[in-house]
């Protein structure tokens, strides 16, 4: 048996040689985040600024994510120098951030910008960045990595990672989340070739697209009828690295809807995420795959989703996705919910068939602040699963209402809405329609009343926002559950 924790190298060289691969670094910031910078970096005297970022971090052995939680912008009347080509301020605006990051273990992050659209470090960033990182490993006493980013006019960065005063390695990716996804150095270390089972999806979103796809890390959250789904069309997209989390093995009642399951399956009860693992396996197409039969409410399980780049949601109860919210918050992440719901009319029938694709930008609007579920059914939820005797005791007394129970599921309901959320992803990536991306925070999708819903993006969610870019606390999440 596979073991949880091992992930599956689908290449030719096997696992052991992405042991030896260096640490993937990623930055992770909204376009909100976005956009005060710029306005602060390009002021309009075509002279260089710069500013400090705190952030969060998810310290993963394989892949560290810096997650900006706070922004300091340095004054331009506090620098001495400022021309085109050279910048020139006082360190002491990183004392301002240093007893933060002690105190919670984060990230300092320098920033500043090239008006002359020079795409490279200069000599004098090297020594600056030296002197300042040096200086800032041995106030924090510590090894941990920081970064420095430099930003060009039209909003591309690129950036590297150092520590203790070393230039360590370039950023692989620097991620802007907005209604749009921007991803920066993505895929840039990727073949410029473009492999035949990709040809025809190049040619529909472009070989950059290709490449972004062969370089992000994406989870799947639920793998039954809409995850198996979610989990082809990404792993034939290209995706180069999926982390599926599932606690279940497969049953008989799940092979009408979960893909590549079979009944031999189901009577060795063989967990979804490993019969989805092997099937991307025989697919042969190079990716490297991480199952993890396991709830979302374990500690193994959210460091896992917390270190991909994109997250999908595909589970039909509130807990998990209540969790997946704060996780994509405290870590900077875009999260996909795909939501179905069929009802039927106690004779047999349907009465109706009915789903959603939410897309939820970190320090935005919540699945709870748009009110598709409340804390007393998450409440309810957890009670269930953690102590059931109690759960049943309380629901009979009136208390607590109950859990939603099994619905009805069909596949081709499950392949629609499975499809819309992949699609809902691609457009993000490299947007293809004629409205602009911030109408579609929300696509609901009606098959008993045959229409398209979409609605923009709501107020946001006061009870998630404070927590954005916050990265690895402890206990992890604020819950203790996960200590």
């Amino acid at each position: 048996m596979l073991q949880a924790t091992s992930p599956w190298s689908m290449t030719g060289s096997g696992a052991s040689s992405r042991r030896h691969n260096p640490v993937r670094y990623a930055l992770r910031l909204t376009e909100a985040q976005h956009d005060l910078l710029r306005t602060h970096l390009f002021p309009g005297d075509g002279n260089e600024a710069v500013a400090l970022l705190l952030c969060g971090r998810r310290n993963g052995s394989g892949r560290h994510a810096f997650c900006v939680q706070k922004i300091l912008p340095v004054p331009h009347s506090a620098c001495s120098v400022r021309t085109p080509d050279r910048i020139t301020w006082p360190t002491t605006f990183v004392d301002d951030l240093l007893s933060e990051a002690f105190a919670s273990a984060q990230a300092i992050v320098k920033i500043h910008s090239h008006p002359g659209y020079y795409r490279k470090f200069s000599s004098a960033d090297d020594q600056s960045d030296r002197a300042l990182y040096d200086s800032v490993s041995s106030l924090l006493g510590d090894a941990l990595p920081h970064a420095s980013v430099v930003m060009l006019p039209d909003g591309q960065m690129f950036g590297r990672v150092v520590a203790a005063g070393e230039i360590v390695q370039p950023l692989s990716s620097i991620t802007v989340t907005g209604s749009d996804l921007k991803l920066y150095g993505a895929g840039a270390d990727a073949s410029t070739s473009t492999d035949a089972f990709a040809l025809r999806h190049a040619q529909a979103f472009g070989k950059g697209t290709t490449a972004l796809l062969r370089s992000l890390s994406i989870a799947v959250v639920g793998c039954s009828g809409t995850g198996s789904i979610v989990i082809e069309q990404l792993a034939r997209l290209g995706v180069g690295r999926l982390v599926l989390i599932d606690p279940d093995c497969v049953e008989e009642k799940n092979l009408n809807r979960i893909l590549n399951s079979g009944k031999e399956d189901a009577y060795l009860k063989r967990y979804k995420v490993h019969v989805l693992a092997s099937a991307i396996a025989r697919m042969g197409l190079g990716q490297e795959v991480l199952p993890l039969p396991l709830n979302l409410a374990t500690r193994e399980a959210v460091l896992a989703v917390a270190e991909c780049d994109v997250v999908f949601g595909c589970m039909d109860g509130v807990e998990g996705r209540h969790l997946l919210n704060r996780i994509a918050t405290f870590y900077s992440i875009p999260y996909f919910d795909a939501g179905v719901r069929l009802d039927a009319d106690g004779k047999g029938g349907i009465s109706s068939i009915a789903g959603a694709v939410h897309y939820l930008q970190p320090g935005r609007s919540s699945l709870l602040s748009r009110e598709v579920y409340t804390m007393k059914q998450v409440e309810a939820e957890e009670l269930k699963r953690t102590n059931p005797d109690l759960y049943a005791e309380l629901r009979r007394a009136g208390y607590l209402r109950g859990v939603d129970e099994d619905r009805p599921a069909v596949i081709s309901v499950n392949m629609l809405y499975a499809s819309l959320a992949v699609n809902e992803f691609l457009a993000r990536v490299h947007p293809y329609r004629n409205q602009p991306n911030s109408d579609y925070a929300y696509l609901g999708a009606s098959l008993s009343e045959v229409g398209f819903y979409p609605e923009s993006e709501a107020a946001d969610c006061l009870a998630l926002k404070r927590h954005l870019g916050r990265g690895d606390v402890e206990p992890l999440l604020e819950r203790p559950s996960l200590s």
